[in-house]
């Protein structure tokens, strides 16, 4: 599979360098380019890329309000940011959004590419140091709650729950378990609901501090 990639940052010389650390990979080819979080919202509607890389800090909208409406408008588009932005603030408000992948732009090339590609395949993908966020975060809040929470959760919760932390959508679940989207999104009513979790961030960090996914 190529992954379709959009680019956006409002410094073209970040894009220049971008496109050429990644275009000579085989499996990647970039639809194009955005300066501007309105920009990227169109371009992403007409391209159809698989993969958003997204800066933060944009001159019109920020890149988490342009990834909030993005996955909105098309959630099976997988965002990742890639920012000079490494503070939990912007880590957890992105994760929010619906990114599935967060680098800065301090990480080596070899991180970005494993980024991009696991968000391709669905997977989420978040930089060492800013996983450990997540961790110390859920260590810091109610762990003995969500330990019990999770005893009541079924077999096909937990499967969904699996399917849902590695950045699956409703159809995608329905496929892989052979039930319906309408069936998926009542488990994810429950088990959000089952765990007292309220956001993609939330979900994310329960799913690495249980071992669901890696970070």
């Amino acid at each position: 599979m190529t992954i379709r990639l959009l680019l956006v940052d409002d410094h073209a010389v970040v894009r220049s360098g971008l496109r050429m650390l990644l275009e000579n990979e085989r499996d990647v080819a970039i639809v194009g380019e955005a300066s501007f979080a309105a920009e990227a919202m169109d371009l992403a509607s007409s391209l159809k890329p698989n993969v958003i890389l997204m800066d933060i800090g944009l001159p019109d909208l920020s890149g988490i309000e342009a990834t909030r409406e993005i996955k909105k408008r098309m959630p099976d588009v997988s965002v990742v940011a890639l920012t000079i932005h490494e503070d939990e603030e912007y880590f957890f408000k992105m994760l929010e959004a619906g990114a599935s992948g967060y680098v800065p732009k301090r990480a080596a090339p070899e991180e970005l590419l494993t980024a991009i590609r696991a968000a391709a395949s669905g997977q989420v993908y978040l930089y060492p140091s800013l996983a450990k966020l997540l961790v110390r975060d859920f260590l810091e809040g109610g762990r003995a709650s969500l330990e019990q929470a999770a005893s009541d959760l079924t077999d096909r919760e937990q499967e969904v729950l699996t399917y849902l932390a590695e950045g699956a959508n409703n159809s995608e679940i329905a496929a892989s378990l052979v039930i319906s989207p309408k069936t998926v999104a009542r488990h994810r009513e429950n088990i959000m609901r089952k765990l007292n979790l309220h956001s993609r961030a939330e979900l994310v960090r329960y799913a690495i501090r249980k071992g669901i996914i890696t970070a």
